[in-house]
């Protein structure tokens, strides 16, 4: 058993973090930056705090109610609105998002790495970093984001419930508590 745990460890360690418990993360939308996993993204940061950061491009009611990444910078893609959608909620795009990020960071020195619920929203916000002038090797989209995918499987008890993959599930530090000078000015009234 001791032989077949760190055969599992070493494959992890081997394939960079790719896949997490058995689960493969996947892109879930064309970008040219890189790709990274939340493990990756972590040690990322560790290695050079001054210039590489995460950005949570979550809303700020998620930022704030269900919990961030530490030391994370919150600069929504998107506002929730009034307007009841699909999901009894609308999103509407922060049309500032691209001067948010040049007034907090620089393209010259500084490495993006972007988070959302589970990857998606993070595809968009690298297109837009490379579009207000990032170099896209300086940019990356963290796969499976800050909560993971939805478990699929209608045997479980967990069946609908992200709870597969994702900062959060990696068990990476996350917190609840707000730094004003990371949390997101009130959101624009659009």
């Amino acid at each position: 058993m001791k032989t077949r745990v760190l055969g599992v460890m070493a494959c992890l360690l081997l394939f960079g973090g790719s896949v997490y418990a058995g689960y493969r993360y996947e892109v879930k939308a064309e970008h040219e930056a890189g790709n990274v996993t939340p493990s990756q993204a972590y040690a990322m940061v560790k290695k050079d705090p001054q210039h590489t950061f995460i950005v949570d491009t979550r809303s700020r009611p998620e930022y704030q109610l269900i919990g961030h990444p530490v030391g994370s910078v919150n600069i929504p893609k998107k506002f929730w609105n009034s307007n009841l959608g699909e999901k009894k909620y609308d999103l509407v795009d922060n049309s500032n998002f691209e001067n948010d990020l040049l007034s907090r960071f620089n393209p010259k020195t500084d490495k993006l790495i972007f988070m959302c619920r589970s990857g998606k929203r993070s595809c968009f916000s690298c297109k837009a970093a490379i579009h207000a002038g990032w170099d896209p090797k300086q940019v990356c989209n963290m796969l499976g984001g800050f909560e993971g995918d939805k478990i699929k499987n209608a045997d479980s008890i967990y069946d609908g419930q992200r709870k597969v993959g994702g900062w959060k599930n990696e068990g990476l530090p996350w917190t609840y508590h707000i730094d004003k000078k990371l949390v997101y000015r009130a959101d624009l009234k659009q």
